[in-house]
């Protein structure tokens, strides 16, 4: 038998999440059924897919899982919904991220994910790890955040959570990050003759239905509840 907590829990992820879609006005009068994501089973890896996605140089299904040391590559016109243990990802087309082996060592923050070009979006369970880019490092203390890297900057916004930003040439430039709701995005630029390579960003190209959905399916929420009717920045998955 379900406990009661369990079934109040899954209500509030089922209305936040109908809030965040719009679901309610298909409704016709109370929530009376429809589905939304869930935590994906034993044995797999990716939620949805599009286009041309390759782990590791070959085309990927439904069926396909992803480990550790997998290379997941995307490409014009396509991305990639998946889970990875507790943290969740949405890679958007012309991407290249690589998830590292994990360390065996206590002294070292693990790296979470390398993002060699492209865009990604991603929630990460509690604990400290990093995200790297050609361009950035960012130190992460369970956060979401989304990352564009192309060769001459990188793009990060800390969706919600601490980050610490710095340079991979220069560690001794950074910028503590802690945001309730899309602070404070920055730029981290590639050019180190720039005065100033970690600089204020507009926000774009991510939004809160995106994290909602992420979280959902590792069985968490947003630290905020995402309203019905938010502007989209973007729109599909691309």
């Amino acid at each position: 038998m379900k406990r009661i907590a369990d079934i109040d829990e899954r209500r509030r992820r089922l209305l936040l999440y109908m809030l965040a879609t719009g679901a309610f006005a298909t409704l016709p009068g109370c929530v009376s059924g429809g589905s939304i994501p869930q935590a994906l089973p034993a044995g797999r890896s990716i939620h949805k897919l599009a286009g041309d996605v390759r782990i590791n140089g070959i085309t990927a299904t439904l069926e396909t899982l992803i480990r550790p040391g997998d290379v997941i590559e995307t490409f014009d016109r396509s991305f990639a919904i998946f889970v990875i243990n507790k943290d969740a990802f949405i890679l958007r087309s012309n991407s290249q991220m690589t998830l590292p082996y994990p360390l065996t060592s206590r002294t070292t923050v693990p790296t979470a994910y390398e993002l060699q070009r492209g865009k990604a979006l991603s929630v990460l369970a509690s604990r400290r790890t990093n995200i790297s880019t050609p361009t950035a490092m960012i130190g992460v203390r369970g956060t979401g955040v989304y990352v564009e890297s192309d060769p001459e900057k990188s793009y990060v916004c800390v969706c919600y959570g601490t980050s610490d930003l710095s340079l991979p040439d220069n560690p001794l430039v950074s910028e503590t990050i802690v945001s309730e709701h899309h602070t404070a995005p920055r730029f981290i630029l590639a050019d180190q003759s720039a005065a100033n390579r970690i600089v204020p960003a507009p926000f774009f190209n991510h939004d809160d239905q995106e994290l909602l959905l992420i979280e959902t399916l590792v069985g968490r929420t947003t630290p905020y509840v995402v309203p019905q009717g938010v502007t989209r920045t973007r729109a599909n998955y691309f």
